[in-house]
């Protein structure tokens, strides 16, 4: 058996883990962790009886260490070593080390949460910190803490911060395995790569073939770019001096065992691999590195409402982990794409899953758990909560939670069913309504939309006609799977009609209505619109299975399906809140009683409403007064002349009644309302009565008092009756030809003789010439200058020496 670097620390490993419940240990890539230490501890009498679960991120590393361990026993993979993964196992009676992927792990603890089988679980490549990783250790932090007192638990890792963890688990010894490794070489690009990447990648493939010999290992971010770069390099004949060979999680076993095992007799070796080389297998023999700089992980998308995989420049560490790769036997060399410059933007490590991911199938699984505050256990990151409760409210819109965040019957169907909530909830919603197939279709369609990006129609139904017409295989194999897992009887209706209902049962809050002019309504409030002309644009409904980004403050559809009102009303009538609203429309100006149904932010429907409630229809026209203002009422000249006389004798008298824009207001319901049943609209408000009205508002003592004290008109001294204007309550002004008022020795007073009235003194064209409160300081000290200037202006008119004792007129001249 070959020596590998682990070897060395599985003596104290083993006294280590013995001795703690808990344990870290950090050793780099090909030092042997992930293989040599489960077979280690086989033999110990704490595990006499029990398995251990090794938890790795993904499907290919998790078969491939199964079957390395196997190897080193001289057996085959099922016997004392297996695996379990989504689609596949490899298990038996006599499996003692199980391999698994993280979503397995949090199945097993679902349906066992003792695990009293299990002694201990590793897991493995865990700085990747993956959701399903942080979800599986703090479910099994709670077992280990009230279920099973013995179970251990053990963190490897290539690189991480040990602190944390450490600390999380209990101050946890920390093992470190120093590895062995050797010099690597970097060199960086000369200037940014403006090119594809597949591009600069295989003219660096010719350029390092051309000057060094030796295996090579190129990452590149995902399937797509790896074939395309392959298919590159054989257009320009590469195959002749070297095997090519593709490395990815979707290849059968076979592909991936070329590029751990094949023997290339004397080609070089050059492995087309995505992230999933860096840390999770080994490969011997690799002299040089090319590092596209790229790698995919997954992403919340706010335009699908699920999780994706984006591409992102990879960080510090996981660049030096991939140059790592090169030194693994020998001194080797690292080829960058990018330049030393361009580092500068690079992260030092990547943002845990659990900070950015759509968290509804973790709230799925911690309702099932029993947990509904994720504070209870113990995380590495908290789950952020503005994430935690949007889950939780689409949970619930699917049925999967009660309103007081319980798990319900429902839940626990799609929790068992490898999809995401919000697919498998459609699927089952097509089984129970006899469109499985259709719905089946659908879900392999939305795993895999990214198959779709040349196409401009946003229609989800051309997408399954073309799956229909065959050359799809990843799709058509998927649909197949789905078919068998949720048991898709023969037959059924494959009516593309149903693919918006299905579509909305699956993303319940994108249910959107037409505006009319290609804008939609969404059911959560938001508007959406297509980015360019489409046939669904002028759909009454649809359901938008894609959302990007804004387009004059709207989201852009990419992809959507119609649906119809009726299958709306009839599959989410639960939902569908009836009110009878009888309010103002300003609009109108008028009391509208109709029957609403809404569906949150969607009017689906809106009808009269007849024989109302005669006290709802009283409230809503207050309501419309107070929204239109006071001046909506009839105010005549009369009833405002009526309602200044009333403020000015509240200005001088609290006791009279308060009649300000404010205090009527706020008061309709007292002085207003019993004078407006049978009204419904502005019209006829106009027939109320103000002056009568407000004077309803006095006593019987003020009514008697009103006229004396506060007099519409006052008698000056040349007979004419002039009108008083209160228009300013702490002011009342008469306004009069200064003629009229000679022989007047006092001013006149109102309001109970407290108020001496403001004259304003007019010339015999109207003109103010004067402004006073005392009229005799005028005669005394004013009127001889006033008259100087008036008899220039007005010659004929009399202007008498003595005002006093001078005839008052409103005529050019008193009659002798």
């Amino acid at each position: 058996m070959k020596k590998l670097p682990i070897d060395e620390i599985l003596s104290t490993l083993r006294t280590t883990i013995c001795d703690s419940m808990n344990t870290v240990l950090v050793a780099p890539p090909g030092a042997g962790k992930t293989t040599r230490l489960p077979l280690a501890l086989l033999q110990e009498s704490w595990l006499i009886g029990k398995k251990i679960l090794v938890l790795e991120p993904r499907r290919l590393a998790a078969r491939a260490a199964a079957r390395q361990m196997a190897v080193l026993l001289g057996e085959k993979v099922g016997e004392t070593v297996g695996y379990r993964i989504r689609l596949d196992s490899c298990i038996s009676s006599k499996t003692r080390i199980e391999v698994i992927t993280e979503g397995i792990l949090t199945r097993l603890l679902q349906n066992d949460p003792g695990v009293e089988d299990v002694g201990m679980i590793i897991f493995d490549e865990f700085h990747e910190r993956s959701l399903h990783a942080d979800l599986g250790l703090a479910l099994c932090l709670q077992t280990q803490s009230v279920l099973r007192e013995d179970l251990k638990i053990v963190i490897m890792s290539a690189t991480l911060d040990t602190g944390p963890i450490a600390s999380l688990l209990g101050d946890a010894p920390v093992i470190i395995s120093e590895g062995v490794s050797f010099p690597v070489e970097t060199h960086y690009a000369q200037r940014p790569i403006t090119e594809q990447i597949e591009l600069a990648v295989v003219r660096k493939i010719q350029e390092a073939a051309s000057e060094e010999g030796g295996d090579m290992l190129v990452f590149l971010p995902g399937a797509g770019e790896i074939h395309r770069v392959e298919s590159q390099l054989l257009k320009i004949g590469m195959q002749k001096d070297a095997m090519i060979i593709k490395l990815y999680g979707g290849l059968s076993q076979e592909y991936q065992d070329l590029a751990m095992f094949s023997q290339t007799l004397g080609k070089r070796k050059i492995v087309l691999a995505t992230s999933i080389a860096q840390t999770s297998i080994t490969l011997e023999g690799m002299h040089i590195v090319i590092d596209s700089g790229l790698m995919r992980i997954p992403r919340f998308s706010a335009r699908t409402g699920m999780m994706h995989l984006e591409t992102v420049k990879v960080s510090r560490d996981v660049s030096d982990q991939r140059r790592g790769r090169a030194g693994r036997t020998k001194e080797g060399i690292c080829y960058r794409l990018w330049t030393y410059e361009e580092e500068v933007v690079h992260r030092d490590k990547n943002t845990p899953e659990i900070m950015e991911a759509d968290l509804t199938s973790l709230v799925l699984e911690l309702a099932a758990w029993g947990i509904h505050n994720p504070g209870e256990l113990q995380w590495l990151d908290l789950p952020p909560e503005p994430a935690f409760l949007q889950a939780r409210q689409l949970l619930f819109q699917l049925g999967a939670l009660s309103c007081d965040g319980r798990i319900t019957s429902h839940g626990q169907q799609l929790i068992k069913i490898g999809l995401h909530p919000r697919i498998a909830h459609m699927v089952f919603q097509g089984l129970r309504l006899g469109y499985g197939k259709l719905a089946c279709e659908m879900a392999a369609i939305l795993n895999h939309r990214e198959l779709f990006q040349g196409l401009s129609d946003v229609d989800l139904r051309l997408r399954i006609e073309l799956v229909r017409k065959g050359g799809y295989h990843t799709i058509e194999t998927e649909i197949r799977y789905w078919k068998q897992i949720f048991a898709v009887p023969q037959g059924g209706s494959d009516n593309l009609e149903a693919c918006g209902l299905l579509l909305a049962f699956a993303y319940p809050e994108r249910i959107g209505q037409g505006r009319g002019d290609g804008r939609f309504l969404l059911r959560n409030g938001h508007g959406a619109v297509f980015k360019e002309p489409q046939l669904l644009a002028m759909e009454p409904y649809l359901v938008a299975a894609e959302l990007g980004g804004d387009q004059q403050g709207e989201k852009r559809i990419f992809l959507a399906a119609p649906v119809h009102l009726y299958m709306i009303k009839e599959h989410f009538d639960e939902q569908i809140s009836v009110q009878e609203r009888i309010v103002w429309d300003h609009e109108a100006k008028a009391v509208r009683a109709r029957r609403i149904e809404k569906f949150d932010a969607l009017l689906l429907e809106s009808m009269p409403l007849a024989n109302c409630n005669k006290e709802d229809v009283l409230f809503a026209l207050l309501e419309g007064i107070k929204e239109e203002g006071l001046h909506i009422l009839p105010w005549t000249k009369s009833a405002c002349q009526f309602r200044q006389r009333l403020m000015f004798m509240h200005k001088i008298d609290p006791d009279w009644p308060n009649v300000s824009d404010d205090f009527l207001k706020i008061t309709l319901e007292e002085w207003l309302a019993p004078y407006l049943y049978g009204m419904i609209n502005c019209d006829h408000l106009q027939r109320l009565n103000l002056t009568a009205i407000l004077g309803g508002m006095l006593s019987w003592e003020q009514g008697q008092k009103l006229n004396e004290w506060a007099p519409t008109h006052i008698l000056v001294p040349s007979g004419q009756r002039i009108p008083i204007d209160y228009s300013d309550a702490a002011v009342p002004v008469l306004a009069v030809k200064l003629q009229e008022m000679f022989g007047l020795k006092e001013t006149p007073k109102i309001g109970q003789g407290k108020v001496a009235m403001t004259l304003h003194l007019l010339s015999p064209a109207h003109r103010l010439v004067q402004v006073t409160k005392d009229i005799a300081s005028f005669w005394d000290n004013t009127y001889f200058q006033v008259k100087k200037d008036l008899m220039g202006r007005y010659p004929k008119h009399y202007w008498p020496d003595d005002p006093l004792k001078a005839m008052p007129t409103h005529r050019v001249r008193p009659h002798s």
